[in-house]
Formats: structure tokens, C-alpha cells, sequence
């Protein structure tokens, strides 16, 4: 398995070779240079900046392995058959039209929210002189046992969190422009950094086996 670092750019609609309009999500991704190679995994680099922009110990660290420094570092696991070295730049080719990834961002902040936004609580008694409409309610027994159990839905601070989805298609690649195009949405806000990595659980479809008629029970009268 092997990933590749991007920047999310947006959304948009494209039609495929069949005539079927699809919303995408457009993710300008690589190139992304090989900094380091581990064992079971290599550390890649994306977004360059200039040398004034990152701190002295990393721009002597870019400067001995030969290579610009960089905004996003991650590490992805390696490929399984292929070698890497320092300085290999990994682009959008690596993935095909039609397969698999799994992509990896920062959800979109929304602040402090209440208990039927954050958890689709279904709300108090919506008539004319409820005071409880979008309320907590009661949350816990009385005397025992006398406090309120650890993971409740409250109200709290809602998104901004690590999130992974999975199983989304590699619709095109723009290999001219670093720019991949995969079947629905992403997680993060427009100019956010992602990760991508080639689907760790592939989903294969059910077969349908035909049951003949020879096998099946006869109907009891």
C-alpha cells in the first residue's frame, strides 16, 4: 500500500464514459518527494515553500538530503516489490482510473453545538407551552448512581476531528496538472491537506447464484 499527499480544492460534476453525471472532488495531489525510507514505511513531502519559511533545523535537513523543503510531511507504508530512495518524487499515476482509495483529512470545525445538531437528538414535546423543545433533558439516575456516565451525548465542541473515509473511486487523473479526481466527498474545508492511500478494505461485490428449481423445497399445501 502507498499513499500520496494532496490539497483538497473543491467540488464539482464531471460525466463518465458511460454518460452518468458523478460529483467529484477535485485534490491536487504531488508531487510529493521521498524524504526518508524506513523499514515498512517512507516519509513523503508536499506543498513547497522557501527556505525563510521553516525553521533552521529542518531547512539544514532538507539542504543535506538535496530536496525542497516542505510544507505537509506524512509517512505511508511502502509498496510491497518496490524500492525507494531519497529524492524519488511519487505523482498521481500511482493510482488508476476505477480504483479504490482511502483518504484522510481534518473535518470542518462548527464550534460549539447542541445535543440535537451534534447527536440528531429528536428533541422535547414540540406544543404550546413546552420549555423543553431542544433541552437536554434528564440524563442520569438520582441518589445512585448519583453522577452522569462517562461518553454521554452532550452538548460540546463538534468537528475538527481526524477522519477517514474509505472506498472512494478514482473517477481520472491529471497527471499534467497533479490533479486527481475521486467519486463523492472528502473530509476538510477547500485548501486543506489530505492524505490518500490505495484502499486497505476493498469491497467485493456478492455473488448472485442462481438457486435451480431442482433444489428448491416443494410448497407445502
Amino acid at each position: 500500500m502507498t499513499g500520496i499527499l494532496g490539497k483538497k480544492i473543491g467540488m464539482t460534476q464531471v460525466f463518465t464514459d458511460d454518460g452518468k453525471m458523478v460529483a467529484v472532488t477535485a485534490i491536487e495531489a504531488g508531487p510529493c518527494p521521498v524524504l526518508m525510507v524506513n523499514d515498512k514505511s517512507i516519509q513523503i513531502g508536499f506543498d513547497a515553500v522557501k527556505d525563510k519559511h521553516v525553521k533552521k533545523p529542518q531547512a539544514g535537513l532538507f539542504k543535506k538530503i538535496n530536496v525542497k523543503p516542505c510544507r505537509f510531511i506524512r509517512e505511508v507504508k511502502k509498496e510491497s516489490g518496490k524500492e525507494y530512495k531519497v529524492g524519488d518524487e511519487l505523482k498521481v499515476d500511482i493510482f488508476n482510473v476505477g480504483e479504490k482509495v482511502d483518504i484522510i483529512g481534518i473535518s470542518i470545525g462548527k464550534g460549539f453545538q447542541g445535543g440535537m445538531k451534534r447527536w440528531h437528538w429528536k428533541g422535547g414535546p414540540q406544543t404550546h407551552g413546552s420549555t423543553s423543545h431542544r433541552r437536554i433533558g434528564s440524563i442520569g439516575s438520582s441518589t445512585t448512581p448519583g453522577r452522569v456516565f462517562k461518553g454521554h451525548h452532550l452538548p460540546g465542541h463538534m468537528g475538527a476531528v481526524r477522519k477517514t473515509i474509505q472506498n472512494l473511486k478514482v473517477i481520472k487523473t491529471d497527471l499534467e496538472n497533479n490533479v486527481i479526481l475521486v467519486k463523492g466527498a472528502v473530509p476538510g474545508y477547500k485548501n486543506s491537506y489530505v492524505i490518500i492511500n490505495k484502499a486497505k478494505k476493498v469491497r467485493i461485490p456478492k455473488a448472485h447464484t442462481a438457486v435451480s428449481s431442482a433444489t428448491k423445497k416443494p410448497a407445502k399445501k
